[in-house]
């Protein structure tokens, strides 16, 4: 499982914390996953990142730098790779960095165990005649892989730290937590995504699962594609949002089904908060809907003998 640090993690967080439901578990697991602090998780959270992180930004800076060599090109992949679609080759032009100056810089942060590749399953396209050509735009396509980061916290770092470092340095937190109250809700959305695909393999775990991640091409992008070796197909939506999920979302992950010529034999969604009550009816072996509490089945068995130690500890 290419996720398996991060259910350590995620399993190390709560045994040190014991946040009182799986939303705040999973909420503050997005921001100061993997640092191996002891968090009080009573506490809001921008209270926490106050005392926490900004008020110890020269510490935590200097830790961070050491792990990217002061090197910017590293720093500006980083945060190309955490404010953007995760791809490879839209993060490299948006970090200014060619070929192969990115792919050094990649290979140093997958070296530090910073990042890890999650590799397209998108087909190279093809003409259907095979003397004929492909349509400019489509063979103009690169199909790029993507990138994880291994710690919450380093993508929040880059994500939200990082654009304000200025007025941080200054001691004026005003901007920040205005964009983060902004954008919190669309950060935790990718940690979110990451725990549902470890939840639903925590759930497949008697299959042989033969991939899992999420599924993106030119034209359709599928939160968590999962296949298991007695052909079961598995897709699934994540929705961290304060709005319950309905039918409507439904009909858009059929169609993206369609498109892509698979009939699933399970399509799931995860969602933050819940589901309307004529979706929560259509309930059945082809549709599961799970919330955050469900999550406790990641968690409900850890000891304290299994915390592992996190990148500042």
């Amino acid at each position: 499982m290419k996720n398996f640090k991060l259910l350590e993690q995620f399993r190390s967080f709560y045994v040190r914390n014991y946040p009182d439901d799986m939303e705040i578990q999973i909420e503050y697991f997005a921001i100061f996953g993997g640092v191996g602090w002891e968090i009080d998780t009573s506490k809001e959270l921008p209270f926490l990142i106050q005392e926490l992180v900004l008020e110890n930004f020269e510490s935590l800076n200097k830790q961070i730098t050491e792990l990217t060599l002061e090197n910017k090109e590293y720093s500006r992949l980083l945060y190309a790779l955490a404010v953007g679609d995760r791809r490879i080759f839209s993060a490299f032009n948006k970090a200014g960095l060619n070929n192969q100056n990115g792919g050094i810089a990649l290979n140093h942060l997958q070296e530090k165990g910073l990042i890890q590749i999650e590799f397209s399953r998108e087909e190279p396209a093809k003409s259907l005649n095979p003397n004929g050509k492909l349509k400019r735009e489509v063979a103009r396509h690169r199909i790029s892989h993507k990138v994880l980061f291994t710690y919450p916290f380093i993508r929040f770092w880059f994500y939200f730290i990082v654009p304000h470092i200025k007025d941080i340095m200054s001691g004026e937190y005003e901007n920040f937590f205005k964009d983060f109250q902004k954008r919190q809700n669309s950060y935790t959305s990718l940690v979110f995504e990451e725990l549902s695909e470890v939840l639903l393999n925590y759930n497949l775990r008697d299959s042989q699962i033969l991939s899992s991640g999420s599924y993106w091409d030119a034209n359709i992008e599928i939160d968590i594609l999962t296949v298991t070796d007695d052909e079961k197909v598995y897709v699934s939506e994540c929705k961290w949002t304060n709005h319950f999920v309905n039918k409507k979302e439904l009909h858009k992950l059929r169609e993206k089904c369609e498109k892509l010529e698979i009939e699933p034999t399970q399509i799931i969604f995860f969602s933050k908060r819940g589901f309307s009550k004529e979706l929560l009816q259509l309930q059945s072996k082809e549709l599961a809907l799970y919330t955050s509490n469900d999550f406790e089945a990641l968690v409900k068995s850890t000891r304290k003998d299994e915390l592992i130690d996190g990148l500042f500890n």
